[in-house]
């Protein structure tokens, strides 16, 4: 598994030495990533909702390694990867995804009714708000086991400004 993130990135971070601890751990977040990467929320979103758990959750690997992939794979600017990080976006249709992702980080799930009707109205289809709930929970994960284990971070560094 880990020779297929290495022809897949060209290295392997630490994050997937970390989980490779547990075979399982690391099928299972290989499975995930890879089935929500074919699912209908396009690679700048994503990028987008991992940059805003990160922070919400002051994860200083998982922004390093965001900020390093929004930057040079979603293609995404500075002025964006800091509105994502304050939990919006400078894009109209993508701000509606990144709101209820930071909503529903910040809120451990416990998000209202208005908050699926604001993400619905602005053009997110069922679909698309499961994979926004799955990114959050899957980022959140992440974040979570790269804090447990204190992972060295192996891309260039970024600070969280706060933690959950």
């Amino acid at each position: 598994m880990l020779q297929a993130v290495k022809q897949q990135l060209g290295s392997v971070p630490n994050l997937f030495r970390l989980v490779s601890n547990s075979p399982a751990a690391l099928e299972g977040y290989l499975g995930m990533n890879s089935a929500l990467a074919k699912g209908a929320l396009p690679a700048a979103t994503r990028e987008r909702i991992a940059l805003a758990v990160a922070e919400i959750n002051g994860c200083s690997y998982c922004l390093s390694a965001h900020t390093y992939l929004g930057k040079h794979v979603a293609k995404l600017d500075d002025a964006e990867m800091t509105a994502n990080r304050n939990g919006a976006s400078n894009d109209p249709f993508a701000d509606a995804a990144v709101r209820f992702a930071a909503r529903v980080a910040e809120r451990r799930g416990h998000v209202g009714g208005e908050d699926v009707a604001a993400v619905k109205a602005a053009g997110y289809s069922d679909a698309q708000v499961v994979e926004i709930v799955q990114h959050v929970a899957l980022n959140t994960w992440t974040n979570y086991i790269n804090e447990v284990a204190q992972t060295e971070i192996d891309f260039p560094v970024i600070g969280a400004r706060q933690a959950a």
